[in-house]
C-alpha cells in the first residue's frame, strides 16, 4: 500500500485581511483532506470553514498537537498516513513548522519515509525580511529572546556584535504585550546607527514595515502594544 502525504496548510496570519498571502488553489487540495492534525482545534475549525472545506467540522478530524508530544505519539499521529490517507498539518497562523511545533512532526514523517508537501503561504518572518531592506544574503532567525531584562540586553548586545562581524540579519519575535519592554531594550542597549526593522500585523489592514537607525526611532518610537511584530536587526 502507498503511503498518504503530509500537506502542510497555510492559513492567513493574525488579523489579517481575509485571504492575503494564501493563493487560491490552496483551496481545492485542503477540501480534499478529513485529517488534520492542528496547533489549536479552534482555530483550525474557523480557518477550514474560511477554505470552505464541504464538510461539516464534526465529520473531520482534528487532532491538536502538543510541543512536548514525545517520537511516539507523534509516529501515531502520523498512523493513517501509513494506511495512505493524506493529512494536513495546520498552524494558529502563517506556515507550519516555522517558530511552529508542527516541525517535529514533519520530522517525524520523514524518519518514516513519509513524503512531506508544504503549500505556498504567508510567513511573517520572510514577509518581513523582503520588506525590511536588510541583508536578504545573510539572516538568522532567533525566536524569542530571554524574558529577563538583563538577560534580553545581553542577547541583544551579542546579536549586534554578531551581525556586525558577520554582516547579516538577525530576525527574533516576542509575545505581543511584551513588545514595549523589548523597544525600550533595543534603544538602550544597541548602537544608534545600527539598522532596526519593526513589522508589525504584516499583511493585515494596520501593517508597518518601517527600517530605521535606532538614533532615527529614538526621536519616535511606536506603540505596537499586543500587535505582532518581526524585529530585525543589522549593525
Amino acid at each position: 500500500m502507498n503511503k498518504g502525504t503530509l500537506f502542510l496548510v497555510p492559513v492567513p496570519l493574525a488579523d489579517s485581511v481575509p485571504g492575503n498571502g494564501v493563493p487560491a488553489n490552496i483551496a481545492a487540495l485542503v477540501a480534499s483532506l478529513t485529517i488534520f492534525v492542528v496547533e489549536n482545534a479552534k482555530t483550525a475549525r474557523q480557518w477550514l470553514k474560511w477554505y470552505g472545506h464541504p464538510s461539516e467540522m464534526r465529520q473531520l478530524t482534528i487532532v491538536e498537537l502538543r510541543a512536548v508530544d514525545g517520537r511516539k505519539a507523534l509516529a501515531a499521529y502520523l498512523t493513517p498516513l501509513m494506511e495512505g490517507k493524506n493529512i494536513g498539518v495546520m498552524s494558529e497562523a502563517g506556515c507550519p513548522g516555522v517558530a511552529d511545533p508542527g516541525a517535529n512532526l514533519v520530522r517525524e514523517a520523514h524518519r518514516l519515509g513519509i513524503r512531506v508537501a508544504p503549500l505556498v503561504g504567508p510567513s511573517s518572518i520572510l514577509l518581513a525580511l523582503m520588506a525590511s531592506g536588510l541583508n536578504g544574503q545573510r539572516f538568522r532567525f532567533h525566536g524569542y529572546l530571554p524574558v529577563d531584562r538583563i538577560e534580553r540586553a545581553k542577547a541583544i548586545a551579542a546579536l549586534e556584535q554578531s551581525s556586525r562581524r558577520d554582516r547579516e540579519t538577525q530576525l527574533f519575535i516576542e509575545t505581543p504585550y511584551r513588545n514595549g519592554a523589548m523597544i525600550d531594550t533595543l534603544m538602550a542597549t544597541c548602537n544608534s546607527q545600527t539598522l532596526l526593522c519593526m513589522a508589525a500585523d504584516v499583511t493585515g489592514e494596520n501593517e508597518m514595515v518601517v527600517t530605521r537607525t535606532i538614533g532615527e526611532w529614538k526621536k519616535q518610537l511606536p506603540n505596537l502594544d499586543k500587535r505582532p511584530t518581526v524585529f530585525l536587526l543589522q549593525a
